[in-house]
């Protein structure tokens, strides 16, 4: 079977519930990294829940970008929402949807995002890294840092998507370094995307007002890792501990922002960088999305 046929095949055969084998995901992978073309990282920050059902500047422009976007193999997400001891890969043919946030309209926990799970891509995965184990996980689901903005990016959910945990008693430093391990996949036609916020303390949150002028201290944290990035100074967003006070006041703890870190870490010299996003929420929360391509 020539390339082409056997791709078709590949895709009616993730839309029956048809499960590769690791001796055929390997041809297959091979076969994409000859092409040299790599897809884009994608940082996103995803906000409130109520993103998923609501229609705003900020979901309206996870639309567009979807649209834009080439159409990955499958979508690998790191969610500030899977924080673990050690890291875990999904390996799940159909993920259950996870619904991890309280006291939320109903409409919220109805939202359902069929889309098929990757086991061989996961496991896979789990191998590109060297330095640490990855266990695999079968139980855990799709959570709302991954729905709530894949369902505005790739609204079909006709996608195999899997997560990666995100190890919470970790250094930024070494998840930087894990995620340089893993730039391979972008070169097998999966799309990965970090879900978090880029400045998140809920404590200081304005809840009564999505458009509340943002904060003195979250404005200067935003605007100085954004000039880490176009500069492509990594250094400086892995150790943004360093930016003091601002720093100390818009990652109080790092869940949110470690995905950001991932991003840095699997961009490549030859990316360009772009902010499809960069309004803020609630006064507090940095919606910066962040685009590597």
């Amino acid at each position: 079977m020539d390339r082409n046929k056997f791709l078709k095949a590949l895709g009616l055969g993730l839309l029956s519930g048809f499960t590769m084998t690791t001796k055929e995901f390997e041809k297959w992978t091979d076969g994409l990294s000859e092409t040299g073309s790599k897809m884009p990282v994608l940082f996103v920050g995803h906000g409130s829940p109520m993103n998923a059902i609501e229609d705003n500047d900020f979901t309206r422009s996870l639309k567009a970008l979807g649209r834009r976007l080439p159409r990955p193999k499958a979508i690998l997400v790191l969610s500030a929402h899977w924080l673990t001891r050690g890291t875990r890969v999904q390996v799940v043919d159909h993920p259950p949807m996870v619904y991890d946030m309280y006291g939320f309209p109903k409409e919220l926990y109805e939202v359902k995002y069929p889309a098929p799970g990757a086991p061989a891509l996961a496991r896979e995965t789990a191998r590109l890294v060297k330095h640490i184990r990855i266990e695999e996980d079968h139980e855990w689901g799709f959570d709302h840092g991954n729905w709530s903005v894949l369902r505005h990016l790739f609204p079909q959910a006709d996608i195999p998507v899997f997560q990666l945990s995100i190890d919470y008693y970790k250094s930024a430093d070494w998840h930087y370094e894990l995620a340089r391990e893993l730039r391979a996949l972008r070169r097998k036609g999966v799309l990965i995307i970090g879900s978090g916020n880029l400045t998140h303390n809920l404590r200081m949150v304005d809840f009564h007002d999505l458009n509340a002028p943002p904060r003195d201290w979250a404005l200067e944290f935003d605007n100085k890792v954004k000039e880490f990035l176009e500069s492509g100074n990594a250094r400086g967003v892995v150790e943004y501990e360093k930016l003091g006070q601002a720093a100390r006041l818009a990652v109080p703890e790092p869940s949110h922002y470690l995905p950001l870190v991932y991003t840095v870490g699997l961009q490549e010299t030859s990316d360009e960088i772009s902010f499809p996003y960069d309004k803020f929420h609630y006064g507090t929360l940095s919606m910066r999305s962040v685009l590597f391509s």
